[in-house]
């Protein structure tokens, strides 16, 4: 995902907890707010040390930044979203995860409308 496309700044996510808006299933927990500056979407991912080790975390993530490459067509642009992942996260592939992250995003009404 290209730097553009990301947020990695504490503050940012720290201001996204704070005013923005959250759902969660499961698996994921997904908070958002609209952000006018942009003409595409950001995403901040955050994995925690109790979900597992470096290697289950990093590939978590992985599978998170490819789920939303695959869908990055069909999200609305002008978001800031961060993803927590919980605990079952460990245990899903690549097909599960990206299931889930569409439930959210739909019921967010994230997703352009066709």
């Amino acid at each position: 995902m290209k730097k553009g496309y990301r947020i990695k700044d504490n503050k940012e996510f720290q201001l996204l907890f704070k005013k923005g808006k959250s759902f969660a299933n499961r698996q994921l927990v997904i908070y958002y707010m609209k952000n006018e500056e942009l003409e595409h979407f950001r995403i901040g991912l955050s994995v925690g040390k109790k979900i597992g080790n470096a290697v289950t975390r990093n590939q978590i993530k992985r599978y998170l930044r490819q789920a939303f490459h695959e869908l990055e067509e069909q999200i609305k642009p002008g978001h800031d979203i961060i993803i927590i992942a919980r605990q079952p996260t460990k245990d899903m592939g690549f097909h599960e995860m990206k299931k889930s992250l569409i439930h959210l995003l739909s019921k967010q009404k994230l997703f352009i409308r066709k």
